[in-house]
């Protein structure tokens, strides 16, 4: 399967043209000309250089790896079908289709993209934080650096004990039955040999709080609206954590509030300044 080089450039200008700023979070300003995004603008989206990708849309540069193209579709804010349809130009097999993909919803990202001011972060089903806001990296900090298992808050939880220092001691226990029925039922739903599977494997070796919390076998226990942190910065912390979810991709948006005028209220505010003074450092 080889690349389409007119086919590729021409895809890539015709969704390029078709976003607006507003559409991926970003000003319009006064002095934009025309309609869409400016090619430097894509560029930052899809992680790379604006000179790379404006090789790409001249028909010219390297042949893009999958990982390039990967992270173009998902800059570009492509649905499924569309991401396929590129990896196809580009001369590649698009990713099978599943529910541990990482290709994020089109939709799911604009709602996301507005929340830049909110705590606010994209998980998978096993708990890997694939976007934050820059508020959700103040109160969580960067979830999206972790690497292998280590990605999921689970696997984190019970091998890792800094994991645990954000959260409030008396609710250790319970987070523990939690993420342990959580994967039960996962591994249950997806079966042998999923990653869900492996995670549990990897878990059962290398901790022994959590075979005793397995042995429950417990199903079913769910997450507390409420969630309760001890902040580095700010203290002790009560956040209301609001899910939506995308089951095409078995993607969660979490989303965290304060009640309005509350002492929480004026601490999430404080992050959230916190938040935007380290995204513009």
């Amino acid at each position: 399967m080889g690349i389409d080089r007119p086919g590729l450039a021409e895809f890539l200008r015709r969704r390029r043209e078709a976003l607006q700023p507003e559409d991926v979070g970003l000003p319009r300003g006064s002095r934009r000309r025309t309609g869409g995004l400016r090619r430097e603008e894509v560029a930052a989206l899809c992680h790379m250089s604006a000179d790379y990708y404006a090789r790409l849309e001249r028909e010219r540069g390297p042949h893009p790896s999958e990982q390039m193209i990967a992270s173009i579709a998902q800059g570009l804010r492509l649905s499924l079908d569309e991401r396929d349809h590129l990896f196809r130009l580009a001369g590649h097999r698009p990713p099978v289709r599943g529910t541990y993909g990482e290709h994020i919803g089109p939709g799911m990202l604009r709602i996301f993209d507005r929340l830049q001011d909110t705590p606010a972060e994209i998980v998978t089903e096993l708990g890997e934080t694939l976007r934050q806001t820059p508020a959700g990296v103040a109160l969580t900090g960067d979830l999206t650096s972790f690497t292998g298992p280590a990605r999921s808050i689970g696997y984190r939880w019970f091998t890792d004990p800094g994991t645990r220092a954000l959260y409030a001691p008396e609710d250790h226990a319970f987070l523990s039955r939690m993420f342990a029925s959580g994967l039960r039922g996962l591994v249950t739903l997806r079966g042998p040999g999923s990653r869900a599977a492996e995670l549990l494997d990897l878990l059962l070796a290398r901790s022994e709080e959590f075979r005793t919390v397995w042995e429950r076998h417990e199903v079913g226990v769910r997450p507390h609206e409420v969630k309760r942190f001890v902040h580095p910065s700010v203290g002790a912390l009560e956040l209301t954590c609001q899910t939506l979810l995308d089951p095409a991709q078995s993607h969660m948006l979490l989303v965290y509030t304060a009640v309005p005028g509350s002492e929480n209220a004026q601490k999430l505010q404080l992050l959230s300044v916190l938040g935007a003074a380290a995204s513009v450092g």
